[in-house]
């Protein structure tokens, strides 16, 4: 989802004017049957799109104490969402328990911002170089944390599908909402995905199916294929965006510029492809 001025609530004295301002992605997996798994996840994603476009303070020229800020407000919005869900699912016994994993990037050039629960991924793949940016929130990852196993027994654990930290649920605990930032940089290639995909892919098959494909759109398919032979049997969202070179970059421009209303969106050919595998051809 691309956000620009006539997405967001302007208050008075906003300095933000234009066109597209950023970008927003989302992967949610639901979990709690068919039906709750569906509603939490399409609840979570419509509760963080309102807030975002509506309650959220945007600021495209950010001091340290804006961003802290800025950032306070992500967790802030992740934990009243989980609260929205494990309300509804009070209300609603036929969906009590429901929950989904909510991972969300949001760029504004040149920042990246991660807001995070739950076992779905976000990667930053740059110059070659693969950096998850995410915490796996499962107990198989906080036993790695503690030292019991290691990172490749923990991929095939019976705790890597248990998730102790999700939006919703059953837990009685307070959501921790995992929020980083990043510089990104021309060229910069960005990987959203579910488990549904993640449990498949070490860095070299992210960094060669990116490197084959001839646009995101082509990569989204690459991997749902990859997860499909891989034996995958659970749903697969992915997303796949890239930062131009610096030539298609206006990096002149900023919040009041008279070319503000010229800027192009930064990132390209984003693709969304939530599918179950066994729907997708070779």
């Amino acid at each position: 989802m691309l956000v620009g001025s006539n997405s967001l609530g302007i208050e008075p004295g906003s300095r933000l004017f234009g066109g597209v301002r950023g970008c927003l992605m989302l992967v949610a997996d639901g979990m709690g049957g068919h039906a709750g798994g569906e509603r939490a996840s399409r609840m979570a994603i419509d509760y963080l799109i309102d807030r975002l476009l509506n309650n959220v303070h945007w600021l495209f020229r950010f001091s340290r104490e804006a961003e802290i800020d800025f950032t306070d407000s992500l967790q802030k919005l992740l934990r009243d969402a989980h609260h929205e869900i494990q309300s509804e699912g009070r209300r609603d016994r036929s969906v009590s328990g429901m929950g989904t994993t909510l991972t969300m990037a949001y760029v504004v050039w040149p920042n990246l911002y991660v807001l995070h629960a739950g076992d779905s991924r976000c990667y930053l793949i740059r110059e070659g170089q693969v950096e998850q940016l995410t915490t796996d929130h499962t107990m198989a990852h906080r036993l790695v944390e503690a030292g019991g196993i290691s990172p490749h027994d923990a991929a095939l654990s019976r705790w890597s599908n248990v998730l102790w930290n999700v939006l919703g649920g059953k837990s009685q605990g307070e959501l921790e909402a995992e929020v980083r930032q990043v510089k990104l940089q021309a060229g910069d290639q960005i990987l959203i995905c579910s488990d549904g995909l993640h449990r498949y892919l070490d860095h070299a098959a992210i960094v060669q199916t990116l490197g084959a494909s001839g646009s995101c759109q082509q990569s989204c398919h690459d991997f749902i294929r990859l997860a499909i032979r891989s034996g995958g049997d659970d749903n697969v969202t992915v997303i796949v965006a890239q930062v131009p070179d610096e030539s298609e970059i206006d990096f002149g421009s900023s919040v009041g510029d008279d070319q503000l209303s010229k800027t192009k969106p930064i990132l390209q050919d984003t693709d969304v492809l939530p599918v179950r595998p066994s729907k997708v051809q070779d």
